[in-house]
């Protein structure tokens, strides 16, 4: 018996149902909770623009749902892991699965079965669907709730330097030289990088030996007067992949745009390392689940009617948000090039793998 996985199907059937309809029921309630306040938060300035009601309010909601379901499943899992195990522990029925030669890891068989399949439909749904309603939410952000961009994965407050010529684009859509700019400024500055005039644009377009600005006038510094223009060249060294490759939102791309991204940065010459680190966290961050049973399973285990059943859910509760903390310590010192990419991102699930196996291992096998 002490070979086998799952000893008794019926057994396995019930506590996996039991933890899953615990997980729905606990990311359910906190997702629904934290809309709320959310959208308690941001509803004003949804309405602020003119025209935006009722829709726009259902439109953010659903754009900012499966971000929440993708930031708290693991907390989601962590809990209900801690309410399974406690309950069962309280009923005694863990003792009953120990006294039939159950092992603990026989025990947390179930559990952790269905954290793995939570995990692959996280990061299933996290890459379908989270990475396109993040890039649409984030995009509508910065055009301040007006008009959704058809292009929700288009650049917005690009500036790019040519010499002594600043170039700002509001809006950069496409790639390579199907770059199209929107809202266009050049700041052009003496040989004292003193600005002398600026040029503005309704939009640009790459011709090959520079962007060719349309719809411009010209500001004058010294003299304080505004003209209009025919149609000009300007940045004749800047390339599309200076637009395109700058403000790269990492989380609004997926698994497999957002490694494209980083191969088409490592040819330019860019620096990559927390674009890597966001890439590994993405197959990480969903892989966390699986976490959950061993670190909450000292809930299951000691006797109940010793009065330290809460204590040790507490202790449970406090292994999986200190892995919590550390994963997005790690993942900030990522992005910030401190720990290279695959360190940030897999060290602390190793790490707390490996602690939640000590404890098991220590103190019930």
């Amino acid at each position: 018996m002490q070979l086998e996985f799952f000893p008794s199907r019926s057994m396995a059937k019930y506590m996996a149902r039991m933890f899953v309809i615990r997980v729905v029921a606990v990311v359910t309630l906190l997702v629904l909770v934290l809309q709320t306040l959310d959208l308690l938060g941001e509803s004003g300035k949804i309405l602020a623009y003119p025209g935006n009601g009722e829709g726009e309010l259902l439109t953010y909601v659903s754009l900012r749902i499966p971000q929440l379901i993708e930031f708290f499943l693991p907390f989601g899992v962590l809990l209900a892991t801690i309410i399974t195990l406690a309950t069962l522990n309280q009923n005694s029925e863990v003792i009953s699965m120990k006294a039939a030669g159950l092992s603990a890891h026989q025990v947390l068989a179930p559990l952790l079965l269905m954290s793995l399949i939570i995990a692959v439909l996280s990061f299933l749904f996290n890459d379908i669907v989270v990475s396109r309603t993040t890039a649409t939410l984030e995009a509508w952000e910065a055009a301040e709730y007006g008009p959704i961009p058809e292009d929700p994965n288009s650049r917005t407050n690009v500036w790019v330097r040519d010499g002594h010529t600043i170039i700002q684009a509001q809006t950069v859509i496409g790639k390579g030289t199907n770059t199209q700019l929107r809202n266009v400024t050049a700041f052009f500055r003496d040989d004292e990088d003193s600005l002398r005039e600026t040029v503005s644009a309704g939009s640009a377009s790459f011709t090959g030996k520079g962007w060719l600005l349309k719809d411009v006038s010209r500001f004058d510094l010294l003299t304080g007067t505004v003209t209009e223009m025919p149609d000009r060249v300007v940045g004749a060294e800047v390339t599309p992949d200076q637009f395109t490759l700058s403000n790269i939102n990492a989380s609004g791309l997926s698994f497999f745009e957002l490694g494209q991204t980083i191969e088409d940065m490592q040819l330019a010459g860019r620096r990559t390392s927390d674009l890597e680190t966001t890439y590994w966290h993405k197959i990480s961050k969903p892989l966390s689940s699986i976490l959950m049973p061993l670190l909450g399973a000292v809930a299951a285990f000691g006797l109940a009617r010793s009065g330290r059943l809460f204590f040790r859910a507490v202790i449970g509760m406090a292994l999986g948000f200190a892995y919590f903390v550390v994963d997005n310590f790690a993942l900030a010192m990522g992005n910030l090039e401190v720990y290279p990419p695959l360190l940030a991102a897999w060290a602390p699930f190793v790490l707390f793998l490996l602690i939640g196996e000590t404890v098991l291992v220590r103190t019930e096998e």
